[in-house]
């Protein structure tokens, strides 16, 4: 039997779990309907098959009708739940993990223009900053109603054979009423710590009293909320003892900061560029003091951030949940001796960030995810080999290879860089984001590992690809920035790629105009903010920066608003002008005619990229499929149509411009039948 702390068993009351790595509860915003059918399920069991002890699924899924999910999250006030929940309860046990669920009241975390639009409520008449709703304060009825909910909705959680349920409090109701920034009622529900405590209290008592006993019971919890006049450590740790001599709750899932803000919750679940297990002392300092089973999840990204929290006693069961998107397979990987094979979590956040937008939870750079369905995780080998000739070995081109090496066939890449990572290497030169170059170096180990061979330093022309003799080419040279869209003074401006590569120093008074609204903008003004210029970034949107969502624009403002830089929206850059030794900006607007000019030293555009296809249509001619992609095969996962001669494609942004998970995505669909 191993010696490796995350592989010991652990029991956890009368259940025993094979080993102390789970994943938490975390809503990716797969059901349908708010019923955890295919999709929902496929996810989960990868990681059940995979070796986890524990699945714990739905991100807080809703008990109540006023509590309208915000991002399709589980609807377990429906009895049809069951079913659905059943088969993934059986699935997962038949494959070795225990399943549990997290249950929820959003409280004010909701908007009343959702669901059935009732009321919102909570413990005050204050709102929530990020859904804006103002509640009004639970009456009587509404506790007493809330509560016969939890228990109902318990009751089908059993009925599904669920191991175990989970009751989120931090930032949900039973938290609005438990902290003393949120709740203005009198007693018996506020006031004192032990009459905020009273609701989430009589629930669970109301729950266990249906459940029985064998059903375990826990509460994921903000011990220390990081705020002046909230909960603070030391009444976290009474708060733990409440709960402990109760007698009705088993475990305790640690959280800390609050999540009522973009930037509280980016303290709580960390994106790349900040501490790994920032609050994982807290959570031992719960489990030592309150004497009770510990659960913590919060940027615990690697194996041996895991493998510490265990062996060193912070916690008894370690959440690795972002990890398992990235990766589903690390326990059987850490099993088998592997764990330099893991895929390894970047930070990036951009699962979390799609959910808030209103999307599905994506891994940057493991497009399977989710996709358990269409895209398995394991690439099977093909049964006739072929030549691969991949051009460009940014993450498109790299997953291609990787692909086709998997695939059991031959490979050669070449790339005119002398080393990969195209526009992803590009961003990991701001420090903050240095861990996204692991999307690179990751896929180029199992490119060397399945024998690819790479020609760095070489433009590739057309006489060069078609001298390897290739039954297939897929172009992936991504693009390159534009500047090309001033009425006058494209040649006076510089590109925010200029910036970040060092190629243009920064100026002392600059102008951003922001057209793309991506990382780039952003990560300019930062460069040059940091080298003591006065930045303003301007953009024709209502908003700046809309394609950087709310977590991983926390860090981007943490570093620019101590200096100067401004945001101007609904403005346009029309023109620029040289003006002696300076540069008119000429700004426009969509809204209006305006008469409007400004002076700067320099002006940078982030305009987004063109592709770049030369050889593409140079190949174009000669192919057999002239380039063509049935998209019908595409979606269905059905090879492409045979041809005589070579297959061509292109992919990422070669086509046109998205981001690091389409480019990746574009690359693995492909190929996975080539």
């Amino acid at each position: 039997m191993s010696n490796d702390p995350l592989l010991q068993p652990y029991r956890l009351k009368h259940l025993t779990l094979r080993n102390r790595i789970i994943t938490t509860s975390h809503e990716p915003a797969y059901g349908d309907d708010g019923m955890p059918k295919d999709r929902y399920r496929l996810y989960h069991l990868e990681r059940a098959k995979a070796g986890v002890a524990m699945v714990m699924t739905a991100g807080s899924a809703s008990v109540s009708r006023d509590s309208p999910p915000v991002f399709s999250n589980l609807l377990v006030w429906k009895d049809e739940v069951v079913p659905w929940m059943r088969r993934l309860v059986d699935d997962c046990h038949e494959a070795g993990a225990a399943v549990m669920i997290q249950l929820s009241h959003l409280g004010r975390r909701t908007r009343w223009d959702k669901g059935d639009w009732l009321p919102v409520i909570s413990a005050t008449h204050e709102r929530e900053p990020a859904h804006r709703a103002t509640p009004k304060p639970a009456e009587d009825w509404d506790i007493a109603r809330i509560i016969r909910d939890y228990a109902d909705a318990a009751e089908r959680m059993k009925a599904a054979g669920v191991d175990g349920i989970e009751f989120l409090c931090h930032g949900h109701l039973l938290d609005q009423f438990m902290s003393p920034l949120t709740n203005s009622l009198p007693a018996p529900y506020g006031g004192s710590l032990e009459n905020r405590a009273r609701l989430t209290l009589d629930m669970v008592a109301a729950v266990r009293e249906r459940v029985g006993p064998e059903i375990i019971l826990g509460l994921r919890y903000g011990v220390d909320e990081m705020e002046p006049g909230g909960i603070d450590i030391e009444e976290g740790l009474a708060l733990g003892k409440l709960f402990r001599d109760s007698g009705m709750v088993d475990y305790l899932n640690i959280n800390r900061s609050r999540i009522h803000t973009d930037p509280a919750m980016t303290d709580l679940i960390p994106v790349q560029g900040m501490r790994s297990a920032p609050h994982l002392d807290f959570a031992g300092r719960i489990r030592v003091e309150v004497g009770m089973p510990v659960i913590h999840a919060s940027r615990i990204p690697d194996v041996a951030t895991a493998r510490h929290a265990v062996a060193t006693g912070q916690v008894d069961l370690v959440g690795m949940t972002r990890a398992h998107m990235a990766d589903p397979h690390i326990v059987r990987k850490i099993v088998e001796g592997r764990e330099d094979d893991i895929r390894p979590c970047v930070g990036a956040t951009y699962c979390l960030d799609r959910i808030y937008q209103g999307g599905m939870a994506l891994c940057i750079h493991n497009p399977s995810t989710g996709r358990e369905a269409t895209q398995p995780h394991q690439i099977e080998k093909a049964g006739v080999r072929k030549k691969v000739v991949v051009v460009g070995a940014g993450p498109a081109g790299l997953e291609a290879a990787r692909v086709a090496g998997e695939r059991g066939h031959p490979v050669v890449v070449f790339e005119v860089a002398d080393k990969p990572g195209g526009q992803v290497r590009l961003t990991a030169q701001s420090k903050r984001r240095a861990e996204m170059i692991g999307i690179i170096d990751w896929r180029l180990a199992q490119c060397q590992r399945l024998g690819v061979e790479f020609r760095f330093n070489t433009w590739a022309e057309a006489e060069d690809v078609l001298a390897e003799a290739p039954d297939v080419v897929v172009i992936a040279t991504g693009g390159m920035p534009t500047t090309e869209l001033l009425a006058e003074g494209n040649d006076l401006v510089v590109s925010a790629w200029d910036i970040l590569s060092g190629d243009a120093k920064p100026g002392e008074n600059v102008l951003i105009y922001d057209e793309a609204g991506d990382h780039a903008a952003l990560q300019a003004a930062q460069v040059i903010a940091e080298a003591g210029g006065k930045v303003e970034v301007m953009t024709r949107d209502r908003t700046f920066s809309p394609e950087v969502m709310g977590m991983n624009l926390v860090p981007y403002m943490r570093a620019l608003q101590d200096k100067t830089v401004t945001f101007t929206v609904t403005y346009r850059l029309d023109a620029v002008r040289r003006a002696g030794n300076r540069l008119e900006a000429v700004i426009g607007s969509d809204y209006m005619k305006l008469d409007k000019t400004q002076l700067h030293d320099q002006v940078v555009v982030n305009a987004g990229t063109q592709p770049l296809a030369d050889l593409y249509f140079a190949l174009k001619p000669v192919s057999g499929n002239r380039g063509a992609v049935d998209y019908d095969a595409l979606i269905d996962g059905r090879p492409q149509p045979a041809v005589e001669g070579f297959q061509l494609f292109r992919i990422g942004d070669a086509v046109e411009a998205r981001n690091t998970h389409a480019a990746i995505y574009d690359a693995l669909r492909l190929v996975r039948t080539v």
